[in-house]
Formats: structure tokens, C-alpha cells, sequence
């Protein structure tokens, strides 16, 4: 059976996609006739192009909670803009329960600072620089959903410029622009010093 251009793209899309693990848990219940364990995944899956998901799934077998997590990760998929496609337009904070997380941009040749839950969504989101600093709990389930809560709020400088009424170049100043004259070096130094 042929397959039509629609399904060729839906399977080629989820191919592309970067999962990453980011914790097992086995869990126990403890029946008449002795334990019964289970596992639950938390995984976070991305395109590397800037969309991320997580999920969770628990399940009587590691293999299938990874799979009922992984497919919870695609379909809870979120876009963050990226500057340059390779750091965050800003900083931002973000927070859930106790996980407390601080995102930062970097410049160009940082590299991903960030701990073991938060290191997994930014490679899958394709961020090449980045800071990010976990305060409060090391549950990596209130990291991811921390970190989530602060890439949701970015926003790009278009989404900016369409709110406030304005070209994306009002907002982003130039120092080559006309009307913005720049003291020279040793006017600067002696206004700071």
C-alpha cells in the first residue's frame, strides 16, 4: 500500500525528532502476594529547530513507559523563538512548586551550562548557548516543568514589535543609526571613572 504525501511527512518529521531520557522511577506496590513493581519515564522530545515537548508515562515495563512518555512529549509540543538559532532573546526566570530555574542567553562559543534535566530540553530545543541555573529542588520533574514555564514566556523581538505598533528595527537600536552619536573612548572612561 502506497503511502500519500501527508503520512511520508508525519514519519519523516517524528524521525528527525531528538529524544531524550531524563529519569526512570520504579515504583512499588505492595500486594497480598508481595511487590509489584512499575516504572515511570519523564522524557523531553524536540526537533532541534526550536520545538520541545515533555511527557510522562508509567507503565509495568520500562520500554512501555518510555513510549507512553515519548508520545505525550510530541503531542504537548511548544515553540520558542531563538535568537540567531542558537540562544534565548533573553532572560527569564521560571517556576513550579518548588523548582526555581534562571535562563540566560550567552554568546557565541559558551556551550550549555545547565544541570542533567535542563541540559536534555535544551539539546532537544537545539540551543547551542545557554546559562541555567536550578535553585530550590533537584526533582527533575519540577526542573523540566520550571523550565517550561520560563520558555513559554519568551518572546521574540517580532511578537514585540507587532504588540507595541512597531518595525523590529525601532526596537532593536544600532549604534550606526543617525541621531545616536557615541562619546568617544576616553569621554567614556572619564564619565565612569
Amino acid at each position: 500500500m502506497a503511502r500519500g504525501p501527508k503520512e511520508e511527512r508525519g514519519s519523516r518529521e517524528e524521525s528527525e525528532l531528538v529524544e531524550k531520557l531524563v529519569s526512570i522511577n520504579r515504583v512499588a506496590k505492595v500486594v497480598k502476594g508481595g511487590r509489584r513493581f512499575g516504572f515511570a519515564a519523564l522524557v523531553v522530545a524536540g526537533d532541534g529547530r526550536g520545538r520541545v515537548g515533555f511527557g510522562t508515562g508509567k507503565a509495568r515495563e520500562v520500554p512501555e513507559a518510555i513510549r507512553k512518555a515519548t508520545d505525550q512529549a510530541k503531542r504537548t509540543m511548544i515553540r520558542v523563538p531563538l535568537r540567531e538559532g542558537r540562544t534565548l532573546h533573553h532572560d527569564i526566570a521560571g517556576h513550579f512548586g518548588a523548582g526555581r530555574v534562571i535562563l540566560r542567553a550567552a554568546p557565541i562559543g559558551t556551550g550549555i551550562i545547565a544541570g542533567g534535566p535542563m541540559r536534555a530540553i535544551f539539546e532537544a530545543l537545539g540551543v547551542a548557548d545557554v546559562v541555567a541555573k536550578s535553585v530550590g529542588t533537584a526533582n527533575p520533574h519540577n526542573m523540566v516543568k520550571a523550565a517550561f514555564d520560563g520558555l513559554k514566556r519568551i518572546e521574540g523581538p517580532r511578537l514585540v514589535a507587532q504588540r507595541r505598533g512597531k518595525r523590529v528595527s525601532e526596537l532593536i537600536g544600532r549604534r550606526d543609526t543617525p541621531g545616536v552619536v557615541e562619546a568617544p573612548p576616553e569621554q567614556r572612561e572619564a564619565s565612569h571613572g
